[in-house]
């Protein structure tokens, strides 16, 4: 029996699940998405909203997997002067 689980590239978030509401280079943001994910850590990724509009870079800190929810733990890295379509 396997681990069911999703491997991310950029960090996608609604409002319901802690888009930031201003998006400021070194601030930190704790997040839950539901399922099992695993996201480069440590490493700049793209974080787009609920419209697939990529705005800044974030750097995840930490991961953690329980009772089937990752939660997150990341920085602003870097600000996007205008925001860049992924979908």
């Amino acid at each position: 029996m396997g681990m069911p689980c999703e491997v991310n590239s950029i960090l996608k978030l609604t409002p319901s699940q802690g888009y930031p509401d201003e998006l400021t280079v070194g601030e930190r943001f704790q997040v839950e998405k539901s399922g099992y994910r695993i996201v480069p850590i440590d490493v700049p990724i793209m974080l787009v909203d609920a419209d697939w509009l990529a705005r800044a870079d974030v750097v995840i800190e930490t991961l953690t997997w329980s009772g089937g929810v990752t939660r997150l733990e990341f920085a602003i890295a870097r600000v996007y002067e205008t925001p860049v379509l992924c979908h």
